[in-house]
């Protein structure tokens, strides 16, 4: 399984695991309120690491 990006329901900037999005160049989205109960397994995420955004979409 190969990660394409991280959503955190906690952390900080330079946490372990935003810290090893930035090395390998996936985006990475932290604090993101209610995250482990809202996303569902299998759900399709669009992740904006520059504007902070997560958006679960129906299709590719």
């Amino acid at each position: 399984m190969t990660a394409a990006g991280l959503v955190s329901e906690t952390g900080s900037p330079i946490a372990h695991g935003p810290t090893v999005a930035r090395e390998y160049g996936i985006p990475a989205v932290i604090c993101v309120r209610d995250a482990t109960t809202r996303i569902r397994t299998g759900d399709l995420l669009r992740v904006d690491g520059t504007a902070g955004t997560v958006d679960v979409v129906d299709e590719p």
